[in-house]
């Protein structure tokens, strides 16, 4: 039973922090344009300098 006397204000200092880090990431624009966010990772993206690059580079070694 005397646990209970420290459990239930750490309990409660967690919930609180849990609360202040909620609003810290509401704040900071975290949930702002979460469609969006979830619709960029399936897009493809367009071929980098690296790229092409490097598919120059095979396709010259293929010829030899």
């Amino acid at each position: 039973m005397d646990i209970l006397f420290l459990l239930v204000p750490l309990s409660a200092l967690l919930v609180l922090a849990i609360i202040g880090v909620f609003a810290w990431a509401l704040q900071g624009g975290q949930f702002d344009n979460v469609e969006r966010e979830g619709a960029r990772i399936l897009e493809d993206d367009a071929p980098s300098e690296s790229r092409e690059a490097s598919h120059l580079v095979d396709s010259d070694q293929a010829s030899c």
